[in-house]
């Protein structure tokens, strides 16, 4: 019940209720990432994938990276008891929206221990939960999955530098490099 500001009644000071996302808003958010992205899942070069015309480097392997290719697990798959990984990775986690042409890369991270990384505490756990829940409430499906590539160097500073040249390439919406640029509303501040 909401007070009386003139007549002495308390006003009311419970939070105001979480607005939730609509459909469409939520649908014209992945359509964004999808315009960013799709071209990428093609195999189309972009302007940012050209090398240097005078050195000879071996291939990029953020250009080369072919998400598609990586054998898909749901995202449960650190409950198994074994674990289809071993060692040093770089993840990506995907969804295939059914009204979309390709998938949506939103998080791409690096590990040391692909057995181990998922279990426990992770943002991006946190933020894939109030991702699907939000899908479910708006009556939208999903597909969600963990792809693991163990071809990586086991070097972590070689590793995470890698992992840095695929998050400015893919603009995955849940990592924090790229929050703002797409305004993902599903993390947590701190």
């Amino acid at each position: 019940m909401q007070g009386n500001l003139f007549h002495g009644e308390a006003l009311a000071t419970s939070a105001p209720a979480e607005l939730p996302l609509q459909p469409a808003q939520l649908q014209a958010w992945q359509q964004r990432i999808h315009s960013h992205q799709a071209d990428l899942f093609r195999g189309e070069h972009r302007a940012d994938d050209q090398g240097d015309l005078f050195a000879s480097p071996p291939p990029n392997p953020t250009v080369t990276l072919d998400p598609m290719a990586l054998t898909p697990l749901p995202l449960t798959f650190w409950r198994w008891p074994t674990s289809p990984h071993q060692g040093a990775a770089i993840y990506l986690v995907l969804d295939r929206p059914s009204d979309l042409d390709q998938p949506l890369l939103l998080y791409v991270g690096e590990t040391g221990a692909a057995d181990r990384r998922w279990k426990g505490d992770h943002d991006c756990k946190a933020y894939l939960a109030a991702y699907g829940e939000s899908l479910q409430r708006c009556g939208l499906e999903s597909q969600l999955s963990i792809r693991f590539c163990t071809d990586v160097p086991s070097d972590t500073r070689a590793r995470r530098r890698l992992e840095q040249h695929l998050i400015q390439r893919w603009q995955p919406p849940f990592n924090k490099e790229t929050r703002q640029r797409w305004a993902t509303p599903f993390h947590v501040e701190t």
